[in-house]
């Protein structure tokens, strides 16, 4: 196959990244590429979708994983996985002879080791430069749900209609199921049972770099979760912080002992993000070395410097946040520079991910969420034009418009956009430049 050819399959069938950002799949397609990765690792704690679509469809992964790396003309392909994922490792093992271009690459169960500039060092030995990307390197990551997403579109022309979604928390029947795009939080989470507190809180993605959701939020290309927890958790509590109080505490009581900076998985590769000297900054009101705050576009959001390293509980990712979105408004460029070296003890900065779930107060939601191989109907979703990294698909259908499910509703736009497409049988009720909203049969 050529690449202009899986690039325009890739595209029309909206097959963006299964998480993250959304990035686009076929803007990552180029010759340019000797190394395909395919990310296996979850990221983020109580995760469990990845390992649980390769180990169920781990032929059709591969095979796909396999095509693409030929396609790009790389020279390998490697499976990024966490060591303790057993029973995925196996069922990889088993095919893995019929690709011998295709390697196993088994990795400590450590935060955030999901993050591609993290998964590119230890699957390759490659830093990815500051402000670069990772063909910059001549690598490629996809996820497993993307490279599945990417093998049903060209083999067996299906588009992306539906999430796979971990479901867990304070719910009775943990899950990970595949829920139609535009359903509601409410209603995805009543495939799960029945949730087992008064108060609860919505976590969309994860607990270190999620957001909070409500009921009405819907389910996109990029919803890897939705963990409920009590609101007055630990994790929810610092996710509806006030940020102006943040900044204050932070001048009130930053005592610069650096575990922030010592514990960043970033900075720990040579990559300039250095939070202790923003938090002093923002201490001392200081904004003699500007590349202090500059340097806040390098950083990755892992939050480990916030929920972890900090003994005193301040916000120094919130505050880079802030920073890096200033400087996003503001029209400043982030630019590529030469990494420092990779410390010498970076191994002994790693956080382990059941540390983590400990300090979180997580662990006990750790348990069995059986993959639910199919995907529930639902009478009512809202479709969002923008799933993904790049400018929002242009509505082609209208208001009484009868529609089904697996049609393009909505055509990409100029420049960096995919298709979006139906996920339920029924008729259209509204159209915006926003979303779709379709009401089932």
């Amino acid at each position: 196959m050529l690449i202009d050819e899986l690039k325009n399959i890739a595209r029309d069938n909206g097959v963006v990244g299964a998480g993250g950002a959304g990035f686009p799949a076929y803007a990552k397609m180029t010759d340019k590429a000797d190394t395909v990765i395919l990310n296996c690792v979850e990221c983020e704690p109580l995760l469990k979708l990845h390992r649980q679509l390769l180990a169920t469809h781990t032929e059709e992964i591969l095979q796909m994983l396999d095509e693409v790396r030929e396609t790009l003309g790389a020279k390998e392909a490697v499976v990024g996985i966490k060591s303790e994922y057993v029973t995925t490792i196996k069922a990889v093992e088993e095919v893995l002879s019929d690709y011998p271009k295709v390697r196993l690459c088994p990795l400590k169960a450590a935060y955030p080791m999901g993050d591609e500039v993290v998964l590119i060092y230890e699957a390759t030995g490659r830093v990815i430069k500051p402000g670069g990307l990772p063909i910059d390197e001549k690598v490629v990551v996809y996820n497993v749900e993307t490279m599945y997403n990417l093998y049903r579109a060209v083999h067996m022309n299906i588009p992306v209609t539906n999430k796979l979604v971990s479901i867990v928390g304070e719910i009775d029947n943990p899950l990970t199921v595949r829920v139609p795009l535009g359903t509601t939080v409410k209603e995805a989470i009543s495939l799960a049972g029945k949730i087992t507190v008064d108060h609860p809180a919505y976590v969309m993605g994860g607990p270190m770099m999620g957001w909070l959701g409500t009921e009405n939020t819907v389910v996109t290309k990029t919803t890897n979760a939705i963990i409920i927890l009590p609101e007055d958790h630990h994790v929810v509590v610092r996710m509806n912080k006030n940020l102006e109080i943040e900044r204050k505490r932070a001048s009130s009581s930053c005592c610069q002992c650096r575990t922030c900076t010592d514990m960043c998985s970033r900075h720990a590769l040579g990559h300039p993000i250095e939070p202790h000297k923003v938090m002093r900054a923002v201490a001392n009101h200081d904004i003699s070395d500007l590349s202090v705050f500059t340097n806040s576009a390098y950083c990755s959001g892992c939050g480990i410097c916030e929920k972890y390293a900090c003994p005193q509980s301040l916000s120094p990712k919130s505050i880079i946040q802030e920073f890096k979105a200033g400087l996003r408004t503001g029209g400043i460029k982030i630019e590529k520079v030469d990494p420092a070296p990779v410390m010498e003890d970076r191994e002994l900065r790693k956080l382990p991910v059941h540390r983590l779930m400990a300090r979180l107060d997580l662990t006990k939601y750790n348990v069995a969420a059986p993959f639910v191989d199919t995907t529930p109907s639902t009478k009512y979703v809202k479709i969002q034009m923008s799933q993904h990294i790049g400018a929002p698909a242009m509505p082609i259908v209208k208001a009484g418009d009868s529609v089904s499910k697996g049609q393009k509703i909505a055509e990409p736009r100029e420049g960096l956009s995919v298709a979006i497409h139906c996920s339920i049988d029924g008729k259209v009720e509204k159209v915006s430049d926003k979303e779709i909203v379709v009401r089932g049969k």
